[in-house]
């Protein structure tokens, strides 16, 4: 890798260790190996370079957890709705020890989002297509082939995404499970 890279990584490691506000551009420099100067060269700023690991760690957390899989590793999910759902929360709750540091950092964000409106539009575009993205690694949906079913199925996922995983940081003993999500589905639909 060169110096971008790394940068790129070592900042992706100061997100999730120490936060967006209490990550400097020496404690980039420190995990990425490189100097203070290639900050600047290649992303123009310490918040830039913030930005863009912010970024690239929810894509990530977003590959690993997706139950569709992609590549070679794609899987069939459940033709049946409910079955399909059930499969999709069971891959996201059983990422949830795992993803909490991604969750915290994630929160952190968004409490920052008011006082930081550079921030705040560098994500706008980023989460719509991560919305598309849930809607079809999560449902198998088609954003190209149904652009306004994905939208309002990715809606939901990302709300439910946020909603469950608030609540597995807060109390992992009484968080909804799979099972409880998809019986949830089951009484909104008036089918229990």
């Amino acid at each position: 890798m060169g110096h971008k890279e790394d940068l790129l990584e070592g900042a992706k490691r100061c997100l999730l260790e120490k936060g967006y506000g209490r990550t400097t551009a020496r404690d980039i420099v420190a995990a990425s190996g490189t100097n203070l100067a290639s900050i600047g060269y290649h992303y123009g700023s310490k918040d830039a370079l913030l930005q863009q690991a912010f970024l690239a760690v929810t894509e990530e957390w977003g590959e690993a957890v997706g139950p569709a899989g992609s590549g070679e590793e794609k899987r069939e999910l459940p033709a049946d709705p409910y079955r399909r759902f059930h499969a999709v929360w069971e891959q996201v709750i059983a990422a949830a020890g795992a993803s909490r540091p991604v969750w915290k950092l994630q929160t952190e964000i968004v409490t920052r989002l008011d006082d930081d409106e550079k921030l705040r539009e560098a994500i706008k575009e980023p989460q719509r297509e991560g919305r598309l993205g849930m809607a079809e690694g999560f449902l198998g949906i088609d954003p190209e082939a149904d652009p306004e079913k994905a939208r309002v199925a990715g809606l939901l996922c990302q709300a439910l995404a946020t909603g469950v995983m608030i609540q597995w940081m807060v109390d992992p003993d009484t968080a909804p499970t799979a099972d409880d999500l998809t019986e949830g589905l089951k009484v909104l639909m008036g089918e229990q």
